[in-house]
């Protein structure tokens, strides 16, 4: 059933030893995209696509085309299950998979395939300031990140809501941080949907999730979430049309943040879990996999869930909106100017992690799909009719976090990504080595120091977070990006360096 190849390769001066197992029946459809047919496994409703190139495919778990071929299984599923580069094994689903339902014909809502972290997603910020403007400030702009942008795990935010203001932020998202100042209102034109997700009721979210989530707003959180100072290098700049129209240039100095919607979005799909188990039974529903436990979406479960993940998803936006109000204010407090005057505009935000809905041709016909994206991105392209006149000519910005040691990349979507990926496209590196093994390979405090010596700041809640963070313990960024831009499903912009970090 598997061809196993063992992979030997050299990454920073140390030996890495990798099994992989490629499932023998996997079709080579063109250089960087893969099909399980649906012969793989039986019950697959759909056959799964894996875009890569062939390097990353023979790195790639064996967990990945089991995940995969699990969810092409689920009822109402159309085109492929699929698996973007940087995939690799979550809860039932891939972190890194897409998949497209039609509920008219059954089609099912799965937290598990959304994902936990509902709308875990990046954010990123251009300045007119350079490297030579900012190095002599660095550390105590750093220093300053890390004060006004609480990480770690159970962190409070600075802002203080009443119930009913929470239960506004959930309905309204983005636009709710405008209308009270931590925010400009071009800000809404460069965030996805505009910062809101329809469908929001913030009656179908129990109180546990409220409890969790109404002091944490403008917080990073742990994990691989961060927020990140990086420059522009000539060398990275990949389409100079693009980077002008998007405001970047030689030497410029961005930030980035990756961070989602907190202890809310996992206590909300904790919650819906034990709701959407029983009712497994009584639509009489059997899974591969129980972590993968669905409900018809046009169920009440269904909608419940849905209107609730809305809830987590504009809190998201809304996390990454008040990060980016005190990220503006911690520029002005160290270099003594304005926001404005230092044209600290958001290029876009993108969301992860999330159920949408959107239009596409399915046997030459248009449908409406409710597409969930796990670890994957958005990318719409020119002309689109969802993107902001201000992209509606080059496409959707697409931001692809790399591991803090390799670099970041900003993307831009394309036409091909609606006709073949469901509009999706992949949202970073994705891990090859497990948190744990990655805390017994490396010592946080060492990795700092490392870190400084190659001219990368970092400021960490915790040590052991830190290590688990390992460049190692991630894929190649470089080859991931060239997978999709192989494939078509996206286009490199520019390449971006990292140089001062704030980590959980």
């Amino acid at each position: 059933m598997t061809t196993i190849i063992l992979a030997s390769f050299i990454k920073d001066s140390k030996i890495i030893l990798k099994m992989t197992f490629v499932p023998k029946e996997i079709k080579q459809i063109s250089e960087a995209v893969w099909e399980l047919p649906t012969s793989f496994k039986e019950g697959m409703n759909v056959p799964g696509r894996i875009i890569a190139t062939e390097k990353l495919l023979n790195e790639m778990d064996y967990g990945v085309f089991e995940q995969v071929s699990n969810v092409a299984c689920l009822p109402g599923i159309v085109g492929y299950s699929f698996a973007m580069p940087d995939a690799h094994i979550g809860y039932g689903a891939c972190i890194g998979g897409v998949a497209a339902f039609d509920p008219e014909e059954g089609g099912v809502i799965s937290p598990f395939v959304v994902g936990y972290d509902i709308n875990c997603g990046m954010k990123l910020l251009r300045t007119n300031l350079t490297w030579d403007d900012v190095e002599p400030k660095s550390k105590e702009l750093v220093d300053t990140l890390f004060k006004l942008v609480p990480a770690g795990v159970g962190v409070k935010g600075f802002v203080k809501l009443s119930k009913q203001q929470f239960k506004e932020v959930l309905e309204q998202g983005s636009k709710w941080c405008v209308e009270n100042g931590y925010g400009w209102k071009e800000d809404l034109e460069r965030t996805e949907s505009y910062g809101k997700i329809d469908w929001a009721d913030s009656n179908k979210v129990a109180q546990k999730a409220i409890d969790r989530g109404i002091n944490q707003l403008g917080t990073l959180g742990s994990g691989n979430h961060y927020l990140e100072v990086q420059v522009v290098k000539k060398e990275n700049i990949h389409d100079e049309k693009l980077a002008k129209k998007f405001g970047i240039f030689e030497n410029q100095v961005v930030v980035m943040v990756h961070s989602g919607s907190r202890g809310f979005g996992h206590q909300l799909a904790t919650d819906y879990l034990k709701i959407i188990e029983p009712a497994v039974k009584k639509y009489n529903l059997t899974f591969k996999d129980r972590e993968l436990m669905s409900v018809p979406f046009n169920s009440n479960e269904g909608q419940d869930y849905y209107k609730a993940m809305a809830c987590a998803a504009n809190y998201a936006f809304t996390n990454r909106q008040i990060i980016a109000h005190r990220i503006r204010e911690a520029f002005e407090k160290v270099f003594n100017q304005s926001a404005e005057s230092m044209e600290m505009h958001l290029v876009y935000d993108v969301a992860h992690n999330i159920a949408r809905f959107g239009e596409f041709k399915i046997d030459g016909k248009k449908k409406k799909l409710l597409v969930h994206r796990k670890g994957a991105t958005l990318a719409l392209g020119p002309g689109h009719h969802e993107l902001s006149p201000l992209y509606k000519e080059t496409g959707q910005p697409v931001i692809i976090g790399g591991s803090m040691e390799t670099g970041s990349y900003l993307l831009v979507g394309t036409n091909k990504a609606e006709e073949e990926t469901f509009s999706s496209t992949c949202h970073g590196s994705g891990r090859t080595m497990s948190r744990t093994k990655a805390r017994h390979m490396i010592r946080g405090d060492q990795l700092q120091k490392d870190m400084e010596k190659r001219g990368i700041i970092v400021k960490s809640a915790s040590m052991s977070g830190l290590a688990e963070e390992w460049g190692n313990a991630y894929k190649d960024i470089n080859e991931v990006v060239k997978s999709v831009t192989i494939a078509g499903i996206s286009k490199p912009v520019v390449g971006l360096v990292p140089k001062l970090n704030v980590k959980g």
